[in-house]
């Protein structure tokens, strides 16, 4: 019996250790698996990361052991090169800009003095004769010298004064009164053109740089410091004659300073010096570079500025010509006088009609007409609103040469 009860007592024992451990391997396999699954799962989707952000030229046999660390660095390169771009960019503008005294090095060996002499009527039928300063800025190495109109009008004889102290003898290549800019010519070696910006690209409140001879100082050129104050000025010289999209400027501009450059922070040339408003302080206009270089091109090429023209002598609507002839509008051209045989007249245009519009640009003054001519060559087909006797009227013109 004891026998019996041994045998069935080992039996059991046996049972439950065989038990025990069938039961261990089940739940060693449930606790393990999810590991396991995970484990995989997150391989294959380092894996992948890793195939998407590793380049071409890694090698193809990286372990995957490696992979978490290889997919940590290129992440770090990733955000690095998010943050070094921009702050690169940032930097190598910032670069660019220089320094007042890096400005005036650059800029001073393209800036030339240019003395005038004329001959003008004195007492009693005799004539004096008279000389003028201004500046000018070398455009290139063939020595064409850009200047303002106003600066060798009527000079008998014209001399450039180069920054290094060699004068030359200089001719009128063209002029453009409308515009009050010229270009002369030297023949001269070893010039330095200067490097010419962009003014459309130009902001309220940036700063500038002035250099010319003002007062014909002796000892080189004047160098003044501002900021833009505003820009797209309009000034009328005279009742026939505006001046527009000027910059204004705080940098101090006297006179022998006309026909100098304005310069950026970079060196560029984004201007050019040109008027003072009489009994003003501080106040300077420049002709923005852009236009300029429009023009300085045909005179150049052609001598002179090949304009549309339309056969009518134009004034600007003034305040006292609107209360005076009830005019409907405060802007706007006068017809003066219409021109016999040209396209004003053929079209039908009297005096005292007033230009408004043309081509459904807005021309406010003498200078948004001269503007618009230039860009519009004879032979073109435009067409032209004004008004006459408070109506609106509206004609297409075809422009001609200028006679």
């Amino acid at each position: 019996m004891w026998k019996v009860s041994n045998t069935l007592f080992v039996i059991l024992c046996l049972s439950m250790v065989f038990l025990s451990c069938v039961n261990e391997n089940s739940s060693s396999k449930e606790l393990i698996n999810p590991s396991v699954l995970s484990s995989e799962k997150s391989e294959k989707h380092i894996l992948n990361k890793t195939t998407f952000l590793t380049p071409e030229t890694l090698d193809e046999t990286v372990d995957s052991s490696n992979s978490l660390e290889l997919e940590s660095e290129l992440k770090k390169e990733t955000i690095r090169s998010k943050l070094v771009v921009p702050i690169a960019v940032s930097l190598a503008s910032e670069s660019e800009k220089l320094t007042t005294v890096e400005v005036v090095k650059e800029l001073k060996p393209s800036v030339v003095q240019i003395l005038t002499g004329r001959i003008v009527p004195g007492a009693f039928g005799g004539t004096i004769p008279r000389s003028g300063v201004g500046s000018g800025i070398v455009l290139d190495k063939q020595g064409h010298i850009l200047t303002n109109n106003h600066v060798v009008k009527s000079a008998a004889d014209i001399s450039v004064t180069l920054s290094d102290g060699r004068s030359y003898k200089a001719e009128i290549v063209g002029t453009d009164p409308r515009t009050d800019l010229a270009v002369v010519k030297i023949q001269a070696a070893k010039l330095i053109p200067a490097r010419i910006g962009k003014s459309s690209k130009l902001q309220v409140g940036e700063e500038v740089i002035a250099v010319g001879h003002a007062l014909g100082l002796r000892g080189g050129p004047t160098v003044s410091k501002g900021v833009i104050s505003a820009l797209e000025r309009t000034i009328d010289v005279d009742p026939q004659t505006s001046m527009v999209d000027l910059v204004q400027t705080d940098a101090s501009i006297n006179p022998g300073n006309s026909g100098g450059p304005l310069a950026n922070s970079n060196g560029e040339v984004i201007g050019v010096n040109t008027a003072i408003i009489k009994g003003s302080n501080g106040i300077g206009f420049a002709i923005n570079i852009d236009d300029a270089q429009i023009v300085v091109s045909q005179l150049i090429e052609f001598g002179k500025v090949n304009r549309g023209f339309l056969g009518i002598s134009p004034f600007n609507v003034t305040d006292s010509l609107v209360k005076q002839m009830q005019l409907p509008v405060t802007t706007g051209i006068i017809v003066a006088r219409v021109i016999d045989g040209f396209p004003a007249q053929e079209a039908g245009m009297r005096i005292e009609d007033v230009i408004v519009m043309m081509n459904q640009q807005e021309i406010q003054n003498n200078g948004d007409l001269s503007k618009f001519l230039i860009e519009h060559l004879p032979g073109e087909s435009v067409e032209i609103k004004f008004y006459r006797n408070g109506k609106l009227m509206t004609r297409e013109i075809i422009l001609s040469e200028s006679p």
